[in-house]
């Protein structure tokens, strides 16, 4: 059976990670989810890593949960769905809290799950034919897991809407959200993301991982004199530091 995963790193540090179910729009299931997870934290431990990009084979970058996968878990019991739940949830929490520049190149479509995989990573391209939607409850579903990572990307209120009416949404409204940063011509796509890297690849390492951190703690908390003293105390241990 084919690698439903692909990974290479290239001499530049660059790793590229390819959702390799094309046939069925790199739908996820346990298997590519638990791959996906052991995969990446295997980039976040690997010092010759420096950017890690993902991307979807085929037409499609994801569309979310294996329809499939999704029948076999109505038939499971609670304590087996949750299981499979936090396995999502620990995926996302992987990738979102990746000590390295994660970015995602999105073609065709993100639909559900995919979506999440998009807003967990720090740099979006997208191109203009590429169609978002959260389409959990078209199913009677919710996107519950995915939810912090979509709701940090794109807001409460945009988040209520989409996750209610299901309705698909463009590239460029997607960037209108800050779900996308980018949106380049297909044909483009490679070569964007190659001048993005090569960027990246200019900043100090540990000082991408902090900053990223950075954002994630600040966010979360309210301004005062301890939030304060804490970010002092930052730049004062990372302007001594080697790197600095």
């Amino acid at each position: 059976s084919k690698e439903q995963l692909l990974t290479t790193i290239d001499d530049l540090g660059r790793a590229t990670l390819v959702l390799n179910r094309p046939e069925r729009h790199n739908a996820f299931d346990d298997s590519l989810i638990a791959e996906l997870t052991a995969v990446l934290k295997n980039l976040a431990a690997d010092p010759k890593v420096r950017v890690v990009c993902l991307t979807g084979a085929g037409k499609s970058f994801s569309a979310g949960a294996d329809l499939e996968w999704m029948r076999r878990m109505a038939d499971y019991s609670e304590a087996e769905n949750l299981a499979d739940s936090l396995a999502l949830a620990e995926l996302m929490q992987t990738l979102d809290n990746l000590p390295k520049p994660t970015l995602a190149l999105v073609q065709g479509a993100a639909f559900g799950g995919g979506v999440g995989l998009v807003a967990a990573c720090d740099l979006v391209l997208a191109t203009p034919e590429t169609k978002f939607c959260l389409s959990e409850v078209k199913l009677g579903l919710i996107p519950a897991v995915i939810s912090p990572y979509v709701i940090a990307a794109i807001g409460a209120r945009a988040a209520r809407r989409y996750f209610i009416r299901a309705e698909r949404f463009d590239a460029k409204r997607a960037r209108q959200l800050g779900l996308v940063h980018k949106v380049v011509d297909a044909e483009d796509l490679a070569k964007e993301a190659d001048r993005l890297t090569r960027l990246l690849l200019k900043n100090g390492p540990q000082a991408m991982a902090m900053a990223k951190k950075l954002v994630a703690e600040v966010s979360q908390r309210p301004l005062d004199a301890a939030l304060i003293a804490e970010t002092a105390n930052q730049i004062a241990r990372v302007r001594s530091s080697d790197e600095g």
